[in-house]
C-alpha cells in the first residue's frame, strides 16, 4: 500500500478469496451448409427449434450438416454454427440480379442504403430461401385506396394488408414537432409462395408507421426510420434502395416527404442461388473457431467433412490440435460406411488416408439412418454430432474426465438403423486403429463401444476420458494462474498458487478422476535464474484415472473338499 505523507486512518482491502473457476466442457461448434442465415458468423444455437429458426428446414443439399447439429442439440443446448456458403451464392434481390451479402456487418460496411442498383429490397441471407420473399408497402399522401390493400402473390392469393395496421400511415408525431409531413410508411414481409411457411400469402414480418425520415424517432427516442427497423428486426430483409423520392432518407425538418413513386410498392425477390460448398468454404467457416481467445468452445463437430474433402475433417481437427482445449469429432465418408461390402477393411484403409495423429480428435465407425421429419423421408446422417453429443450428456450426469462410451452412458439417440453393425471380428479390426464403433445391441440400444482418440502413441491419452480429464485441469488452472500475473515471485506468491491449485484437485480427486497428483511451486522449480528472466514454474503431477476396456471374467470349477485360499491367485 502507499506510504502516508500525513497524519490518518487508511483503510485497504486485499482479496485472498482467488479459487479455481468451473469451465465449460460442454460447448460445441459446427461449420455447416444451411439454407438460411447469416455467413461466417458465429450463432449460438440451444435447441433444434431455434436451429430451424436461425438456420431454416433442411433440405437435399444441407441435411446432413443440418442433422449434425441436430442431433449434438438432441444432449445438450449450447452449439455454436456457423454457416458457410460458396463464394458464388446470391441473395435474391427485388430486380432479380442477386447480390451476395453474407451477414450484417457485411452489409453495413460494404452495401449501404443507395450503393446497389438491385432494386429496393434484398434478401437477408444467401439462398434460394430468398427467392421466396414478397414484400409490401404503402406511403403516407399515397393515391391508392387504403381500404383495398391489397397483394396478389405469385401464386394467385390475394392478401388485404390493412388489417395489420390501426389506420393509414400520415405524419409521425416526431415530423410534426420539426416541421415535417407524410413521414409514415406500413411494410409488410410476406411468404410469396408457402414455401417458407407452409401458406402462401403468409404474413412474415410488419412494420407499422416506421419513417421515411433518417432521424425519426418513437416516443420512447428509439429510432424510427424505416431503414433502421428493418436492420435492427428483421429475419427476412435488409432496405438496398429507397422506394421513393430524393427525399427519403433526409431529416423531417421542414420536410414533406413524397410518396411511393409506383402508388404501392410490391415486389417478389428473385435471383438467390444455392451452390455446393467447397472445401476452402468449409475452412474459412472453421477459421472462426481457430482461437480459443475469441470463442470458448470444447467439442468441433466435422458434421458432413468427410462429403467434402478429407482435408475438411484434418482442418478441423488441426484447429483442435492447435487449440489444445477442444476436441474434434469426425466421421468415416459416406461411400466408405454406407452399402460397402466389407466397411471394416474399407473404413481403416479410409482412416489411414487421413493425416491425423492426436489425441484431440475422436473418429467413430459409420452413420445412422434417422427420420427427416421436414420432409418425411429417411436420411443417413454421420455419427459425430452424436458422439459429441453424448460427451456433453457424460458431462451432465458425471463429469468430463468419465467415458462417454457404454451402456451407461453411450446410447446414441434417434436410430432406426446403423449403415453396418460391427461385429467382434469388425470391432478388433477397428480398434487397433483409432476407430470407434458405434454397435446396436438387440434389446440394449445402440451404443458408443470404445472411448479411445486418434493418438497413435500407446499412452494415457490415446482414451478421450484422460483427454477431456486435461483440457479440464490445464483450462481451468491455466484462468486461475493468470491472476499471479506481474506479481512478484517469491515464496508467498508461490505458497499462494500451491494452496489454490491443491483443492481443486482434491475435489476432482474426490470425484474419481485422478488417482493422485503432486502441485511443486518452490525453490526447486523456480531457481534464481527463472526468477531473474521474469518466469514463474508451477510442476502439476498428475495420476490420471483409466476407464475400463477390457473385461476378464475366469470361472473355476474346484472340488467339494477345496478350501479356496489354497487355489486363489493361482490361474
Amino acid at each position: 500500500m502507499a506510504f502516508q505523507l500525513s497524519p490518518g486512518v487508511n483503510v485497504s482491502e486485499i482479496d485472498l478469496t482467488t479459487v479455481i473457476p468451473s469451465v465449460s466442457t460442454s460447448a460445441g461448434a459446427i461449420v455447416g451448409d444451411f439454407v438460411w442465415g447469416p455467413v461466417n458468423t458465429r450463432i449460438l444455437v440451444d435447441s433444434e427449434i431455434t436451429l430451424v429458426n436461425r438456420f431454416g428446414k433442411p433440405n437435399n443439399n444441407t441435411f446432413v450438416s443440418f442433422f449434425s447439429a441436430a442431433n449434438f442439440l438432441a444432449y445438450g443446448n449450447n452449439l455454436r454454427v456457423v454457416r458457410s456458403a460458396n463464394s458464388a451464392t446470391l441473395n435474391a434481390t427485388a430486380d432479380g440480379t442477386g447480390v451476395q451479402i453474407l451477414n450484417e456487418d457485411d452489409y453495413e460496411l460494404n452495401y449501404p442504403v443507395g450503393s446497389n442498383a438491385v432494386g429496393d429490397f434484398v434478401a437477408r441471407y444467401p439462398g434460394k430461401l430468398g427467392n421466396n420473399i414478397r414484400v409490401a408497402a404503402y406511403a403516407a399522401n399515397n393515391t391508392v385506396d387504403y381500404a383495398t390493400w391489397n397483394v396478389v402473390t405469385s401464386t394467385g392469393v390475394t392478401v388485404n394488408l390493412k388489417p395489420y395496421f390501426s389506420s393509414a400511415p400520415g405524419t409521425s408525431a416526431y415530423a410534426s414537432s420539426v416541421g415535417g409531413a407524410n413521414d409514415e410508411i406500413h411494410i409488410v414481409v410476406l411468404d410469396d409462395t408457402g414455401a417458407l411457411t407452409g401458406k402462401a400469402g403468409t404474413v412474415l414480418e410488419t412494420y407499422p408507421n416506421v419513417s421515411k425520415a433518417a432521424d425519426a424517432k418513437n416516443d420512447d427516442g428509439s429510432p424510427n426510420y424505416y431503414v433502421t427497423q428493418i436492420f435492427n428486426k428483421s429475419q427476412w430483409i435488409y432496405v438496398e434502395n429507397h422506394m421513393g423520392g430524393a427525399d427519403w432518407g433526409n431529416t423531417a425538418i421542414n420536410v414533406s416527404f413524397t410518396a411511393i413513386t409506383t402508388q404501392t410498392y410490391n415486389n417478389h425477390l428473385g435471383g438467390g442461388t444455392e451452390l455446393a460448398l467447397t472445401a476452402s468454404d468449409y475452412e474459412a467457416g472453421w477459421d472462426l473457431f481457430a482461437s480459443s481467445e475469441d470463442v470458448d468452445v470444447s467439442l468441433l463437430v466435422a458434421g458432413n467433412a468427410s462429403e467434402v474433402a478429407d482435408t475438411v475433417q484434418e482442418y478441423v481437427a488441426q484447429i483442435a490440435d492447435t487449440r489444445k482445449d477442444c476436441v474434434a469429432f469426425i466421421s468415416p465418408s459416406m461411400e466408405t460406411a454406407v452399402n460397402n461390402a466389407n466397411p471394416a477393411t474399407a473404413i481403416v484403409t479410409y482412416r489411414d488416408t487421413l493425416t491425423i495423429n492426436s489425441s484431440y480428435a475422436f473418429m467413430d465407425s459409420g452413420w445412422k439412418y434417422q427420420f427427416d421429419k421436414y420432409n418425411n423421408v429417411y436420411r443417413y446422417v454421420p455419427l459425430n454430432g452424436d458422439t459429441a453429443g453424448l460427451c456433453v450428456y457424460t458431462d451432465s450426469v458425471r463429469d468430463a474426465w468419465w467415458s462417454p462410451a457404454g451402456f451407461n452412458r453411450g446410447i446414441i439417440k434417434n436410430v432406426v438403423k446403423l449403415s453396418w453393425n460391427p461385429n467382434k471380428t469388425d470391432r478388433d479390426t477397428l480398434y487397433p486403429a483409432g476407430v470407434n464403433p458405434v454397435v446396436s445391441f438387440p434389446g440394449q440400444g445402440v451404443v458408443l463401444y470404445g472411448d479411445k482418440t486418434l493418438q497413435a502413441k500407446p499412452s494415457a491419452f490415446d482414451r478421450i476420458n484422460v483427454r477431456r480429464l486435461f483440457i479440464v485441469l490445464e483450462k481451468a488452472i491455466a484462468v486461475a494462474a493468470k491472476f499471479s500475473l506481474f506479481e512478484f515471485n517469491d515464496q508467498f506468491t508461490q505458497a499462494q498458487f500451491i494452496a489454490l491449485v491443491e483443492p481443486f484437485l482434491r475435489d476432482v480427486k474426490g470425484r474419481r478422476g485422478i488417482y493422485d497428483y503432486r502441485v511443486v511451486c518452490d525453490a526447486t522449480n523456480n531457481t534464481p535464474e527463472v526468477v531473474d528472466s521474469n518466469r514463474f514454474v508451477g510442476d502439476i503431477y498428475i495420476k490420471p484415472a483409466r476407464s475400463i476396456n477390457f473385461i476378464q471374467l475366469n470361472f473355476v470349477a474346484v472340488r467339494t473338499g477345496v478350501d479356496f485360499t489354497e487355489i486363489v491367485g493361482k490361474f
